[in-house]
């Protein structure tokens, strides 16, 4: 699901569970899985969504989060460090 979008964005180790690549997983529960934000409260979580795992660290368990922030910003080819005017 996440290999077509990282290859189309030309970001380099994602998408794929393999070494040498970044591992990003999300576990859920497909018959659980809900949004729950909406206009009027936007910042939700999601239910049904057990594990998540980032840059391969565990940063949400059993649904709370762990408070790891392994994450990184990701710039694909198009990203221009400065605009020029």
């Amino acid at each position: 699901m996440s290999s077509l979008p990282a290859s189309n964005l030309k970001i380099k180790k994602r998408g794929n569970l393999k070494v040498g690549s970044y591992a990003d997983i999300v576990i859920f529960d497909p018959v659980k899985i809900k949004d729950n934000a909406t206009f009027e409260n936007p910042h939700q979580y999601a239910t049904g969504v057990e594990h998540v795992f980032v840059n391969g660290v565990q940063v949400l368990k059993d649904g709370e989060h762990t408070n790891a922030k392994p994450g990184r910003c990701i710039r694909g080819p198009g990203f221009a460090e400065k605009i020029k005017k």
